[in-house]
C-alpha cells in the first residue's frame, strides 16, 4: 500500500527519493526490516496474549531427554510468522503481481489449516487433531489453485534465451544489427533441472506420445506434480518442527536461497548473464520473501533454546507451503530435494521407518526399526546429542544444501 501511495504522491508532488520505491532491492530491504520490527517487537505481545489465554503445548512422552519441560509452553506462535510477513508485503509489493496473490492465498489457507489444527489440539484437548485426510485434502485443493492459476492464467509467461549459429552471428554483425537475446513472452510449462546442460524440461513432453493435440492436456501431468510437491514440503516441514529452532532456523537459510534464485529469474541482466530462463515479474516475489526471512529470523529470537514459544502446525504448515509455491513459481520444483534437503531427510526417516517396522513384523513376526527414532532429529536424541547441537549442525548442513543450489545456475 506504501508502494501505491508513495508513487501517488510523486505523481502530485515530484516527491525527492520517491523513485526509489520502484526499485525490488529497496522494498525487498524494506520489508526485511519491518517484518523483523513486527516479529520482534510485537511477537512478545502475542507470546503473552498465547499465555493469557493458556495455550500451552501437551508433550506426548516419548523418553526424550527435557521433554517434561517444554509442556505448558505456548504454542500456535505461527500467527507471529503469518503477521511479520503478509504485512510487510501488504504494504510495500505490488499487490496485482499473480506471483505475490498466489503466495498470499498460500499463506493464508495454509495458515488456516494449521489453525484449525492446533485448535483442536489445544482447545478441545484433541493429540490427534485436525484427522490427517482433511489435512491432505486442504493441501489438495490448494495445488489445484496453485496449479490451475500457473497453467491458465496469462500473466505467467517466460522468456527463453535465443540461440544463434556462428553464421547467424556474423549475418547480424555485417548488418550491424544486435540480436535479441530474448524471445517473446510466451507460455511455457518449461522448468529447469539442475546439473545438466540445456537444463530445460517441459512437462508437455510427458503426454506428448499420446498424439497430436495431446499438449492441450499437459495440465493433467502438471497439476498433479504441483499438488504432490505442496503435500510433500509442507508435511515436511511440519515433520522437522520437533525441537527448537530447527524449522524456523532451516526454513530461513531455504528462504534466503529462494531469494536469490527468485532475484536472478526476475532480473532480465542477470538472466541473460547466467544464460537461464527469464520470467517477467517473478522478481516481485523477492519482496515476499524478504519478509517470509525476516518473519522468520523474528520468530527465532523466541523459538530458540530453550523455546519461548513454539510456531505449531500453524507455522510449519504454512512455511512448507510457501517454500514449495516459491519454487514452482520460479521454475526450480526439481532442486527442492537439495533446497529442502533438511525436511527431505526428516520426511525419509519417518518413510523409511515406518516401512521397515511394517515389513519386519510382517516376515519376522517383531517389528524393528532403522533410526532409534523417527523423525531424524529425535533419533540424534536419543543418541544423547543436545538438541541444541543438533539443530546447529543442521542449520550447516542446509547452508551447505543452499551453496550447491545456487551454483547450480552455473554447473551444467
Amino acid at each position: 500500500m506504501l508502494y501505491y501511495l508513495f508513487n501517488y504522491l510523486n505523481g502530485l508532488f515530484d516527491l525527492p527519493g520517491a523513485g526509489m520505491v520502484n526499485s525490488i532491492s529497496f522494498r525487498a530491504a524494506m520489508a526485511i526490516i519491518f517484518s523483523l520490527i513486527i516479529a520482534t517487537l510485537y511477537g512478545k505481545k502475542i507470546i503473552l496474549y498465547i499465555q493469557a489465554k493458556q495455550v500451552g503445548e501437551t508433550v506426548r512422552d516419548l523418553g526424550l531427554e527435557g521433554q517434561n519441560q517444554k509442556a505448558g509452553t505456548p504454542t500456535m506462535g505461527g500467527v507471529i510468522i503469518i503477521l511479520a510477513t503478509v504485512l510487510p508485503v501488504l504494504l510495500f509489493a505490488k499487490l496485482e503481481n499473480i506471483y505475490v496473490i498466489l503466495l498470499l492465498i498460500t499463506t493464508f489457507w495454509m495458515g488456516t489449516i494449521g489453525f484449525i489444527d492446533d485448535y483442536i489440539k489445544v482447545f478441545k484437548k484433541d493429540k490427534e487433531g485436525l484427522k490427517g485426510r482433511f489435512k491432505i485434502v486442504g493441501q489438495v485443493v490448494l495445488g489445484l489453485i496453485v496449479g490451475g492459476m500457473l497453467y491458465f492464467n496469462e500473466d505467467v509467461t517466460i522468456k527463453e534465451k535465443v540461440q544463434y549459429s556462428t553464421e547467424q552471428l556474423s549475418e547480424f554483425k555485417a548488418q550491424g544489427i544486435t540480436p535479441p537475446i530474448f524471445k517473446e513472452e510466451h507460455k511455457s510449462l518449461k522448468t529447469t533441472i539442475p546439473f545438466v546442460k540445456g537444463n530445460e524440461f517441459s512437462y508437455k513432453s510427458l503426454i506428448s506420445w499420446m498424439g497430436d493435440g495431446a499438449e492441450d492436456y499437459a495440465w493433467l501431468i502438471f497439476i498433479p506434480i504441483v499438488i504432490f510437491i505442496i503435500t510433500a514440503v509442507s508435511n515436511g516441514a511440519n515433520l522437522t518442527d520437533g525441537i527448537d529452532g530447527l524449522a524456523a532456523g532451516s526454513s530461513a537459510i531455504m528462504g534466503i536461497t529462494l531469494a536469490i534464485l527468485a532475484w536472478v529469474s526476475g532480473n532480465i541482466i542477470f538472466a541473460d548473464y547466467l544464460n537461464i530462463m527469464y520470467i517477467p515479474h517473478s522478481g516481485e516475489i523477492t519482496i515476499f520473501i524478504a519478509a517470509f526471512i525476516g518473519a522468520l529470523v523474528g520468530f527465532l529470537w523466541f523459538n530458540a533454546y530453550p523455546a519461548q514459544v513454539f510456531m505449531g502446525d500453524t507455522g510449519s504448515l504454512t512455511i512448507g507451503g510457501i517454500i514449495a509455491v516459491i519454487a514452482i513459481i520460479i521454475r526450480k520444483e526439481m532442486l527442492i530435494p537439495i533446497i529442502s534437503g533438511v525436511f527431505l531427510a526428516e520426511n525419509l526417516s519417518v518413510v523409511i521407518q515406518v516401512a521397515y517396522f511394517k515389513y519386519t513384523k510382517n516376515k519376522y513376526g517383531e517389528g524393528k526399526r532403522v533410526f532409534l527414532m523417527a523423525p531424524l532429529h529425535h533419533h540424534y536424541q536419543k543418541k544423547n546429542y543436545h538438541e541444541s547441537k543438533i539443530v546447529i549442525r543442521f542449520w550447516i548442513i542446509g547452508i551447505m544444501l543452499a551453496v550447491v543450489s545456487v551454483v547450480t545456475l552455473k554447473v551444467r
